[in-house]
């Protein structure tokens, strides 16, 4: 039976997003979030219908490894213990200009076409209506050569 008869509608993307943040000055200590922080909001989707998220990378700066944390949360203005849930986290690469995606990514339900043995699916973040997603590395201070955090996905 379709999705259709249902009276379902597809995910459809109204616009497209791209948002690119310096994480030079956002830190959080640990992967909970505690006492004080400078985590960036990178998509608000709190007075909106929610996004897709495609992807999500970093682009190093240094050549220093930086843990990457991401959270949703129901905040626009700052990230509080008790509104943010941690979803994830990955590394930046130690070399100038080099990229590291999130390979992590919840897995979504789009079909994928399927040859030989592998069970793979699509991945992608998926932000709710109400909720925006912030970035911090997981550190205590700022640096001057942090790396650059970008998005890419659509508002629907």
């Amino acid at each position: 039976m379709a999705a259709t008869s249902t009276n379902k509608q597809p995910l459809l993307v109204d616009r497209v997003l791209h948002y690119v943040v310096d994480l030079n000055t956002a830190a959080v200590a640990a992967i909970d979030v505690a006492g004080t922080n400078t985590a960036l909001l990178v998509v608000d989707g709190t007075q909106s219908d929610g996004a897709i998220i495609e992807d999500i990378y970093s682009i190093a700066r240094g050549t220093r490894e930086d843990t990457i944390n991401l959270y949703l949360s129901s905040a626009p203005d700052y990230l509080r213990p008790n509104e943010a849930a941690f979803i994830g986290q990955f590394k930046s690469k130690t070399t100038a200009g080099e990229i590291t995606s999130w390979e992590s990514m919840p897995k979504i339900l789009a079909p994928m076409p399927q040859t030989g043995s592998t069970n793979s699916q699509f991945r992608a973040l998926y932000i709710p209506k109400g909720k925006a997603l912030w970035a911090a590395r997981q550190s205590t201070g700022t640096v001057t050569d942090g790396p650059l955090l970008g998005c890419q996905g659509g508002w629907y």
